[in-house]
Formats: structure tokens, C-alpha cells, sequence
């Protein structure tokens, strides 16, 4: 399997992306990793800070996409920088999966026209797994700003299928986030979106409030990018803090550190499910070939655990069961939507 990372973009990047595929090399052994980018920075970097690179190869980009940039840059301006000539690359087949942790409007522009998406999805969702207790997978978490109750219902499906292929859950619970449980709450968009889940045929629970979340009340919660967007970073913020706190209560006084050392395994077991660099990155679903967003502060382990995700959802082939439930794909349609959100011609 061939992975492709984008060593250009992120706030961290060149060096953290450089030092998140040296450790990804040695853990994942078996696929094939490649970078694309400048290849004279990436050379000059690696060597400077002694990070071993000999046996990656690089496909050059000139430019790359900063995270002030027009998410149409992408198709326009930049189609020489770093996340445009990966994506070039992954839609000719050449590689498996492609991982970029730059800007998230150039990488949704240019995943759903460069890569195109599966035939019958109208818009693709950043699927991201909140770090909880339990696994739960929110739709959309950044890549739409604003959407339709179809869309809602499309984002649904795909992350009852993720959750169905990739955590085993039979039929996964699906959740609408909203101010409220009742049917008739929030805007025209929620109590439209409410009544089509309803008669969707999904494990539909309703409306879901942001404090249940936590819960798990729900597998799948759903709702638009802004939204889910803002939601997630509350959570990741939140969980920091209260790790941060646990850590003042811990070292305290020389009773409470002693006391720390009988629970140093489950301490480590909460820091790890609550750091969200452990998830690495989130899947664009709903584009014809994997796609992996890395967060934009995504350090070296969050780059190696953005790789693991990339390789276990191309061995799951979860697009297939996308693509079965998406029939019913009309080009036409797909290009007119095209026109229509991002203004090309």
C-alpha cells in the first residue's frame, strides 16, 4: 500500500510532518510512504535536524497552500502546491490514500473536484472521532459550512457505516446535535432534517444536546460543519483542561504523588483517549478515494496516527459500502453542484 503525506502543510510543517513519517516508517514497515513537496526544504530540513528520510520518496511541489489562502487556490492559484499535486496524484491511482494537516476549505475543494466524490454523495463530511470514553463519530465536523436536510441525511449513512465497519457497532445509534431533544426544536434545518431521519430506516434516537454527547447516547451524531466544527474544539479544549487539572490535583503534595503512582496505568489510559493527537486525523467521506485531514497543530505522533488511519481505512474498504448505499449518481447534477458551491466553470 502506498501512502502519500503532504510535507508542506500544517502549522507545524515542514519539520513535525518530517518527524511523524520517520516514526510512521519504522511502525508500518510493510506499505510504501511517500511525501510531496519542495523537495530542497524537505532535504535541508531532514538533514538539519538529523531526521532520516534516504529511503522516502518525494514528488515535488513548488508552492503550498498557507492557512490564509482561498479554498479554491487549490484549482486555481496554487495547482503547483504540495496538497494540489497530491491530490493529482491520488485521483490517477498512483497512490492509496492521501494525508495532508493543511487548510480545510483548499482540502475539501480539492478532494471533492481534483478526486471528484463517490457517485451519488452530494457533499463529503469530515468524520471526526471525539475523544471520549466511548467512540463517537461526529458529521460533519468542518468541511460544510452550511447544508441541507439531505445532506444531514447523507452524512448519516455514512458515518452509520463507518461506525459499522470500523468499530463493529450493529446498527449504530445516530443523533441529531441540537439545543434541545424535542422534534420541533432548532432552525427550519434541524426540524427538517429531524423528520427524514425519522423515516430514514436508521437507529435515528432523536435530537441529541451537546451534554449528552459524553454520554453515549448516541454512535453518530450529526450535524453541519460550523457547528460540528466549533463543537469538537470545545470538547478537545475541555478534555486538555480537565487533564490539566487532574495533573495540579495528582502533584498537589508529596501524599497525593505517592497516591498517583498506584494509578500511573489507568492515568496513562485516560490521557491517551483523551488526546486527540492519538486519533491522528479524520477521513473525508464520501470522496472516491481516502482522504485523510490531520489537525492543523498536528505534531509527530499526530502525523504517525494520521498515517495508521489512512492505511486501516483503505484495508477496510469502507468507500464500497459507501458507493453501494450512494446509487443513483447523475454527473450533471454532481457538476452543476460543483458550479454552484465553489464557482467554477
Amino acid at each position: 500500500m502506498k501512502i502519500l503525506i503532504d510535507a508542506m502543510s500544517g502549522d507545524n510543517a515542514p519539520l513535525e510532518i518530517l518527524k511523524g513519517v520517520s516514526l510512521a516508517v519504522n511502525e508500518f514497515k510493510e506499505h510504501e510512504l511517500l511525501l510531496v513537496g519542495d523537495e530542497n526544504i524537505i532535504s535541508d530540513v531532514a538533514v538539519k535536524n538529523e531526521i532520516d528520510i534516504s529511503g522516502i520518496k518525494i514528488i515535488h511541489a513548488d508552492s503550498v497552500i498557507s492557512m490564509e489562502d482561498s479554498p479554491l487556490s487549490v484549482v486555481r492559484d496554487k495547482r503547483d502546491s504540495s496538497m494540489s499535486v497530491g491530490f493529482k496524484t491520488l485521483s490517477r491511482g498512483e497512490v492509496d490514500a492521501f494525508v495532508s494537516a493543511g487548510n480545510t476549505g483548499a482540502l475539501v475543494t480539492g478532494a471533492t473536484i481534483i478526486v471528484r466524490r463517490i457517485p451519488g454523495i452530494n457533499r463529503a463530511a469530515i468524520a471526526s472521532i471525539l475523544p471520549l470514553s466511548t467512540p463517537v463519530l461526529l458529521m460533519d465536523s468542518g468541511a460544510n459550512l452550511t447544508v441541507s436536510s439531505d445532506n444531514i441525511c447523507q452524512f448519516a449513512f455514512m458515518g452509520a457505516k463507518y461506525m459499522e465497519k470500523i468499530y463493529g457497532i450493529d446498527r449504530p445509534k445516530i443523533g441529531q446535535l441540537n439545543n434541545g431533544t424535542e422534534y420541533n426544536k432548532g432552525t427550519a434545518l434541524q426540524t427538517e432534517s429531524y423528520q427524514i431521519l425519522k423515516d430514514s430506516g436508521l437507529n435515528f434516537v432523536g435530537n441529541v444536546e451537546a451534554k449528552e454527547v459524553p454520554l453515549g447516547v448516541c454512535d453518530v451524531i450529526v450535524t453541519d460543519g460550523f457547528t460540528g466544527n466549533i463543537f469538537l474544539k470545545a470538547i478537545e479544549g475541555m478534555g486538555k483542561f480537565m487533564l490539566g487539572m487532574l495533573k495540579d490535583v495528582l502533584t498537589t503534595n508529596i501524599v497525593t504523588k505517592v497516591s498517583t503512582l498506584t494509578m500511573k496505568e489507568k492515568i496513562k489510559e485516560m490521557k491517551h483517549r483523551f488526546d486527540a493527537s492519538e486519533h491522528g486525523g479524520a477521513p473525508l467521506l464520501g470522496i472516491s478515494r481516502p482522504v485523510i485531514k490531520a489537525h492543523g497543530s498536528s505534531d509527530a505522533n499526530a502525523i504517525k496516527n494520521a498515517v495508521r488511519q489512512a492505511i486501516f481505512f483503505v484495508e477496510t474498504g469502507i468507500n464500497s459500502d459507501i458507493a453501494v448505499f450512494a446509487e443513483g449518481y447523475d454527473e450533471k447534477k454532481l457538476l452543476a453542484d460543483a458550479e454552484k458551491i465553489y464557482g467554477i466553470d
